[in-house]
């Protein structure tokens, strides 16, 4: 048996522990240095700002951009042939010049009174022709007295004229004006409108309607906004100056008419005819 001796195994173990440490040391200096340099170079890299790398497309890449792109090209251009005009019609169209206007013949004769729908009675009182534009144009001239106003009418549109009414015209609008008002249950501004297309529109029945709905008679408990008023005016004016002239009759008797028909300023009325024998019988007793 070998004889072991304690400075020997003391010896070795004490080599050992002195060799790990001096491992560990080497370690730990060599880690600090790998982190200073990791340091300078993150710092380097900050200050040199680096260059774009170009990124070298793979063949198989730009095949298919391409094919993306031409599929992309023939979808907007089918779009844009769905939206285009097939080339029959974008041929430009044939410009004809105008050098006279369409010839009618005349319904109206000068003097002769005409309903024009938005301004009322008027009466003729010229025919011109007329140059606008390089064409040549026939006119009636019309005078309306009420507005004091001139206007002129193509030949080719003397549809939009109308004729005077007639006498059965006209007593079926009294008998219009006599009946029972229609009045819709609507927004007034809707029955506005509906008012004044009717009066617009230049129909004698359509007025003797606005006239009708829009009377309130003598009755000073109603209460009529501004609106109404003014539309009933328009309607009465237009109504009495056609009544007038074909009733050939003055403008008083028309009126007592209208409103007699309407059951309007029936105590004015009234006042009139007491006054009138009180100053017959005044005249006699002078006269004595």
């Amino acid at each position: 048996m070998k004889k072991i001796s304690l400075i020997n195994t003391l010896k070795k173990t004490f080599k050992t522990k002195k060799t790990e440490k001096k491992r560990k040391i080497k370690k730990s200096v060599i880690k600090q240095k790998k982190e200073k340099i990791v340091v300078k170079q993150k710092k380097e890299k900050v200050l040199k700002k680096p260059k774009a790398k170009i990124q070298k497309k793979s063949p198989k890449k730009a095949s298919k951009l391409k094919t993306l792109k031409n599929e992309k090209k023939e979808v907007t251009e089918n779009n844009t042939n769905l939206l285009r005009i097939p080339k029959n019609s974008e041929q430009k169209p044939e410009i004809k010049k105008v050098k006279k206007q369409d010839t009618e013949k005349k319904e109206y004769k000068i003097k002769d009174y005409v309903v024009y729908p938005k301004h009322g009675v008027g009466q003729i009182t010229e025919f011109k022709k007329m140059n606008i534009g390089g064409i040549e144009i026939e006119t009636y001239i019309m005078k309306f007295e009420k507005d004091k106003a001139n206007g002129m009418v193509p030949v080719n549109k003397q549809s939009h004229l109308r004729p005077l009414a007639t006498i059965n015209q006209v007593n079926k609008c009294i008998s219009i004006l006599k009946s029972k008002p229609k009045i819709k249950r609507s927004m007034w501004s809707r029955r506005a409108q509906e008012y004044e297309a009717k009066i617009s529109s230049g129909k004698i029945y359509e007025l003797a309607e606005v006239v009708r709905d829009l009377n309130k008679g003598d009755d000073l408990m109603v209460d009529q906004s501004y609106s109404e008023r003014q539309l009933f005016e328009k309607a009465y004016d237009r109504i009495l100056t056609e009544f007038q002239i074909v009733l050939d009759i003055s403008l008083e008797d028309t009126q007592k008419k209208l409103d007699k028909a309407l059951k309007r300023n029936l105590e004015k009325q009234v006042q009139k005819t007491e006054i009138k024998p009180a100053e017959e019988e005044i005249s006699e007793e002078i006269a004595k």
